[in-house]
């Protein structure tokens, strides 16, 4: 099995095309063209990770946060991230990063999140806008069907849950090729008429290009006509955060109970509890106060995160209780998520999850505090 085997599996999970503008998802280090020895999951790419891979004869490394995130000017060894690509790169490990794009989907980071929770009636907080295009084009009716299941195949027809979506319409279609033309009906310097259909084909915009290419390859003529239209769209299934709902409403004291267990925490930092039940639960792996506001507009109880900067507390406004629960705790369990999807696809190949510890905050707990916590 080839790397590229394997990224283009995580690619149909989260396509690369749902990451944010600023992330830098996909392969950092290596080639997809290596044959592949083992998969390690893992949050973070650190030179430790790496190391970890070389023990364990894996040479692909799957993480959450992309090691690389801006350009690097030297490769020093200076910092964490130069370390940890230069012990890649001399050990021949490559190095995949799967990060907002996972964020985006609902069965992704948030929605182990939510399964830690129990959470149940799951939707899309922040919902993606335009995430849809338009094709047109202009094919021979005999040749429709075969068109059609190319373009499906390639990607196209995806909405929602749906798959395999189009539209035609029957009508005639005139051309007259110029000397030198090659037609596949007709003759050239006369004008010719066809029997043809319009197929419109809704596709997602991160499939264009593979999409308008199946249908030049697919197409019999030699001149391919078609248009791609921009679609104002909200698509319910992919975007940031999440809000679901506990099957039983429980007090706020009993919730940060069963949150701290749950996550496994040493510290929460909450606002105030307004004495009311919790039901309604909005949450976002990682840095995720720019969704307070979504959080308050949906009616959620409480509203779980990480990296909460101290004036974005007052954002909660009494109307939720925000609770930051931390970076690394609210993602830690990404590791498990990518295990879990490459062992269930990949189910006689070597996926491991990483043993190492990345959080690179410590918490002190003085001796004196009540039960020792």
């Amino acid at each position: 099995m080839k790397i590229q085997d394997i990224t283009n599996f995580l690619e149909t999970i989260a396509p690369k095309g749902l990451q944010e503008n600023y992330d830098n998802v996909g392969l950092l280090t290596g080639s997809t063209e290596w044959k592949c020895t083992g998969v390690l999951t893992t949050l973070d790419a650190t030179e430790a990770i790496v190391l970890e891979a070389v023990r364990n004869n894996c040479n692909l490394i799957v993480a959450h946060h992309p090691i690389i995130f801006g350009g690097l000017k030297k490769i020093n060894g200076k910092n964490y991230v130069e370390k940890a690509v230069i012990t890649a790169i001399k050990n021949d490990i490559a190095i995949y990063a799967i990060h907002t794009n996972l964020d985006n989907v609902i069965e992704g980071v948030n929605g182990k999140m939510a399964d830690k929770l129990g959470l149940i009636n799951r939707e899309i907080l922040l919902p993606k806008q335009n995430t849809l295009k338009k094709l047109e084009t202009y094919v021979p009716t005999a040749h429709l069907q075969k068109i059609r299941e190319s373009i499906f195949k390639a990607g196209g027809g995806q909405v929602g849950n749906y798959s395999d979506c189009s539209f035609a319409s029957s009508g005639e279609g005139t051309f007259k090729g110029a000397e030198g033309t090659d037609p596949f009906v007709g003759t050239p310097g006369k004008l010719h008429t066809e029997p043809e259909s319009k197929l419109e084909i809704i596709l997602p915009v991160w499939m264009e290009n593979a999409v308008v290419k199946a249908l030049i390859e697919a197409h019999p003529y030699e001149e391919v006509a078609y248009q791609v239209i921009n679609i104002n769209n909200i698509n319910k299934t992919i975007g940031s955060g999440l809000i679901g709902e506990l099957e039983e409403a429980i007090t706020e004291s009993e919730f940060l109970d069963k949150l701290y267990k749950a996550f496994n925490i040493k510290v929460i930092r909450h606002t105030s509890f307004r004495d009311k039940m919790v039901k309604k639960v909005a949450l976002c792996g990682g840095a995720g106060s720019f969704l307070i506001d979504n959080a308050l507009q949906v009616g959620a109880d409480f509203y779980i995160t990480g990296d909460v900067k101290y004036h974005e507390f007052f954002d909660a406004n009494g109307q939720l209780v925000l609770a930051d629960i931390g970076h690394y705790e609210s993602e830690q369990y990404t590791t498990e998520l990518l295990f879990d999807i490459l062992s269930e696809k990949f189910p006689t190949f070597a996926v491991l999850k990483s043993g190492v510890i990345t959080n690179p905050v410590n918490y002190f707990v003085a001796a004196s505090t009540p039960n020792g916590v």
